[in-house]
């Protein structure tokens, strides 16, 4: 294994510990992107596949949970 290969594993390892952390915090720990909605709840709009494996639970677009988040500040 030579040092590309190395930093290429250690990349997706930190990855995965990020994406893990931040399914913790957003308290979604032991969702999958099967728990994720397909389609969004409020507009109705496809909710892309990167968002369902990235944020796992999700049920809204980006759009939406963007809007849904400013209305709570």
């Amino acid at each position: 294994m030579d040092d590309v290969d190395r930093a290429s594993e250690r990349e997706a390892e930190m990855l995965a510990d990020a994406l893990r952390d931040q399914a913790r915090r957003a308290g979604l720990q032991g969702k999958t992107a099967a728990d994720s909605a397909r389609w969004c709840a409020d507009c109705g709009e496809r909710v892309p596949a990167l968002r369902r494996r990235t944020v796992p639970g999700c049920q809204m677009c980006v759009s939406c949970q963007a809007r849904v988040e400013r209305a709570k500040r």
